[in-house]
């Protein structure tokens, strides 16, 4: 069976000081800025844009590939891998979005924002998981056409 660290390592927070990486989430970051500044919605304001961002910037890599070990090469109570991995994404799609906005009493949207803010931290978690260059990954993606 091939062993994987289960919980964040130094190489995994090295990782996100790639550029390219960093450049994405800046490129992110503004957009939601951005929407917090100009679409008028009632739960979407700056605040929440940093802490969501943030949190999906830190541990949506982590959860990605620690569902996809545990589900791939079902190591000891993988179950459990999974469900601890999906504990950091709730907090950073819905608890936080809840405390805050509790906290500043803005009106919620909670089910809306769950749906979309769900698909993209996963997404942004697939993305952010490759360990490589920007160079690397094109070269992998083009291989695979």
């Amino acid at each position: 069976m091939i062993f994987f660290s289960f919980l964040p390592d130094r190489e995994y927070f090295l990782e996100l000081r790639r550029p390219w990486k960093i450049f994405s989430f800046g490129v992110g970051m503004l957009w939601l800025l951005y929407g917090a500044m100009c679409y008028g919605i009632s739960d979407w304001d700056v605040g929440i844009s940093i802490l969501m961002g943030s949190l999906t910037y830190f541990c949506a890599p982590w959860s990605v590939v620690t569902i996809y070990r545990a589900i791939r090469y079902r190591p000891h109570a993988w179950p459990v891998r999974v469900l601890v991995a999906l504990l950091p994404a709730m907090f950073a799609v819905d608890w936080v979005y809840w405390l805050y906005h509790s906290a500043v009493g803005n009106r919620m949207l909670r089910w809306e924002n769950f749906k979309v803010s769900m698909a993209l931290y996963f997404l942004c978690g697939i993305v952010w998981s490759y360990r490589g260059s920007l160079r690397d990954l094109l070269a992998e993606i083009r291989l695979q056409q």
